[in-house]
């Protein structure tokens, strides 16, 4: 199966990370790496700097690449933590992810998409909710790892964790910064179906108390299909209050994802 133009186009919707701007303070790499590092010490040095904010606005540039079309687009992002993610381009363009509904619709073509996280789980080959894709854009673990399933060791500059018993069609790598113990990189890979996700953060900030991450890079391989995302925020705004308008227009075309 080829990564189609709107299967893309939902990509780009859910990848949705956070925040650049001129009142956040770049956050020092450069920790120093303890190799009798424990699984239960990592997991805990990440819960502490969970993402606690209600809420967030943003400019997001989203540059993606399938080796065929590059596409760059400037969106407006609202975020309430837990409970909603929504994107508007000049209102022509607009997407709404909450923890039951994956919906979108384009004013360009009069098209529209209003489903949950089913296509998406299949298209991943696991179990996609809202908790997981947020996960995902906070810098924090998609799969949330435990003391007794996962063993800790050092790779490169990262803290790694990984399950003691790696599935070998569905391989789970979870790299943790040594500084601030925020995600590095998270990588799945699912040998029998020739697929591979990899999110890199490649730098952090932090604003008000909270650790953030600044710029994302998504790479996702199925055959020899790639797609490539590269994400920056502008302009954040933390804990304000904010609406979360989203109507789909009457006579717009269903998009059938198959």
């Amino acid at each position: 199966m080829s990564i189609k133009p709107k299967i893309v186009s939902l990509i780009l919707i859910l990848c949705i990370g956070l925040v650049n701007c001129k009142s956040a303070k770049k956050v020092a790499e450069g920790g120093t790496l303890n190799t009798n590092i424990s699984t239960k010490q990592i997991i805990k040095n990440n819960a502490k700097n969970e993402s606690k904010f209600s809420t967030l606005s943003a400019r997001l540039k989203i540059e993606s690449n399938d080796g065929k079309r590059s596409q760059s687009v400037s969106v407006s992002l609202r975020m309430e933590k837990d409970k909603t993610i929504w994107m508007s381009k000049l209102g022509i363009i607009k997407a709404l992810i909450t923890p039951n509904r994956v919906a979108f619709y384009n004013k360009l073509d009069g098209t529209y998409f209003d489903g949950d996280f089913t296509y998406l789980s299949e298209l991943l080959g696991t179990e996609l909710d809202f908790n997981k894709v947020q996960a995902l854009l906070l810098g924090e673990p998609v799969f949330k790892p435990n003391t007794k399933d996962y063993k800790a060791s050092v790779f490169e500059k990262s803290y790694m964790l990984q399950p003691i018993n790696q599935d070998t069609l569905f391989e789970l790598f979870l790299l943790f910064n040594a500084t601030h113990f925020k995600m590095d990189s998270q990588q799945i890979t699912q040998s029998k179906e020739k697929r591979h996700l990899e999110i890199n953060y490649l730098t952090y900030q932090k604003l008000k108390k909270e650790i953030l991450p600044e710029r994302i890079k998504i790479i996702a391989l199925q055959n020899a299909d790639q797609l490539k995302i590269d994400l920056e925020f502008k302009g954040v705004e933390l804990n304000q209050d904010h609406s979360f308008p989203f109507t789909i227009p009457s006579g717009y075309d269903k998009i059938e994802l198959k």
